[in-house]
């Protein structure tokens, strides 16, 4: 039976905003069934320059607008939007800020080069869900957050926002895809990281800012993991298999809030014991 009520989403992918793929599909599906299950969801996204404003009818909340984010010691203003995914009536808010998210790209520029502000971007996002769930006002059970982009959420929910009341007793579920690419991030980016409560130990994993070494920092600090799809690489694997932490491997399209009902519940339980 079910332990918990409220779950926040956060993907750096979600259908229909973003074309499909394995990603973007269990971004839009897993919270329409947890919604479809009676449960209270919120789900978070960038909002990419290549996500259309106009045919997906976008539009800011002026009342959760207007924060500034440090990030670097550089002020930067976070923007709120929102739309809903028809006909299910779900909404979606969206992460924006002119410097970060306006490119018509992703992570990667035309001439396939990784962005050199990825980090930044990430760290952004990450404290920008925390903050606009904050001015909510609304209180996650559970934070599922799927892929690198976000995996920083389960370091600052575990350091920075851990007193936070709002946020101190979630449990963090971090899926892991198999997105593996070999660009590396700014080499700084451990000391952009040292916001209030961390220290250079907690970022060491980062000081070599790898996908993987990334992606063992959020399992690190996450609560729980899903590899969420079967090509997750073997060192991450064997890393996350040291930590002794509830593990969900990836499922079958059918029935996932089922699965991951049961999953969720032994992990509000605090119960250790991997997942089958």
């Amino acid at each position: 039976m079910s332990n918990y009520e409220r779950v926040l989403y956060v993907s750096h992918e979600i259908n229909p905003y973003l074309p499909e793929n394995y990603m973007s599909y269990m971004g839009r599906q897993l919270p329409q069934e947890a919604q479809d299950f009676g449960k209270e969801i919120r789900l978070f996204m960038p909002r990419f320059g290549c996500v259309n404003e106009r045919r997906h009818q976008l539009h800011e909340v002026i009342r959760l607008s207007g924060m500034n984010l440090i990030v670097d010691d550089t002020d930067h203003p976070l923007i709120i939007k929102v739309a809903s995914i028809q006909p299910t009536r779900m909404q979606v808010y969206f992460i924006d800020n002119e410097e970060f998210f306006r490119r018509k790209a992703t992570f990667w520029d035309s001439e396939d080069d990784f962005f050199e502000d990825n980090d930044e971007r990430s760290i952004f996002f990450s404290r920008g869900v925390f903050e606009t769930v904050k001015k909510l006002g609304w209180m996650p059970e559970i934070i599922h957050v799927n892929g690198w982009f976000s995996s920083l959420m389960a370091v600052f929910q575990k350091t920075f926002y851990a007193d936070d009341p709002l946020f101190a007793d979630a449990k963090v579920v971090f899926s892991i895809y198999g997105e593996e690419f070999e660009d590396s991030f700014d080499p700084r980016m451990w000391e952009k990281m040292l916001y209030d409560g961390m220290t250079e130990e907690d970022l060491e994993l980062i000081k070599d800012p790898t996908y993987t070494n990334i992606c063992k920092l959020g399992a690190k600090y996450a609560d729980a993991i899903v590899f969420a799809s079967e090509d997750v690489n073997d060192e991450i694997k064997s890393f996350v298999s040291t930590l002794d932490k509830p593990v969900l491997d990836a499922q079958p399209e059918e029935n996932l809030m089922s699965v991951f009902d049961d999953f969720y519940t032994e992990v509000m339980s605090d119960n250790s014991v991997l997942a089958e």
